[in-house]
C-alpha cells in the first residue's frame, strides 16, 4: 500500500465515524419520543459500513471504509401504562422508542475515539511523506 493510499482510508474511516456520530446524535435526540401507536414511534438506527478492496495492477492496494446504509433496529418499542397521559391509546398505554441511551453514548465514545485514531494517522501520513520528500534537499 502506498503512502497516498492511507489518506483515502484514513479519509474514509473519518467519513465514515461522522456518519455515525450523526446517527447516533439522531437517536439520543428522538430517545424519549412517545407514540399512541408503536408503528408511529421512532426506533433506533444504525449505519452499516462496508470495507471495499481497490485493486491497482491485480494488487489489493487499499480498503477504504463505505457506508452501506442506514437500518432500523426491529426490537419491541417499551410500552407503558399511563393512562392519563395525552398520547395513551385507548387501553391507557403509551409506547416509548426503543433507544438505549447506554449504547448510544457508548457509541459516541467509540465512534470519537475512532474518529481521533484516523485523524493521528491521517496527520502522521502527511508529517511522514513531508519527511520523506525533505531527504531530496
Amino acid at each position: 500500500m502506498g503512502l497516498y493510499n492511507v489518506f483515502d482510508v484514513a479519509g474514509s474511516s473519518m467519513s465514515a465515524q461522522s456518519v455515525r456520530l450523526n446517527t447516533v446524535a439522531s437517536n439520543l435526540a428522538n430517545a424519549d419520543t412517545v407514540s399512541a401507536d408503536q408503528n408511529d414511534i421512532y426506533r433506533s438506527r444504525q449505519p452499516v459500513f462496508a470495507a471495499v478492496m481497490q485493486a491497482l495492477g491485480g494488487q489489493s492496494s487499499s480498503t477504504p471504509v463505505q457506508t452501506v446504509g442506514i437500518v432500523e433496529s426491529q426490537a419491541p418499542a417499551r410500552q407503558e401504562y399511563q393512562p392519563d397521559h395525552p398520547l395513551a391509546n385507548d387501553d391507557g398505554y403509551i409506547f416509548r422508542s426503543n433507544v438505549n441511551t447506554i449504547e448510544e453514548l457508548t457509541n459516541m465514545m467509540a465512534a470519537s475515539r475512532s474518529y481521533q485514531n484516523s485523524v493521528e494517522v491521517f496527520n502522521t501520513s502527511k508529517q511522514l511523506l513531508l519527511k520523506t520528500l525533505n531527504l531530496g534537499r
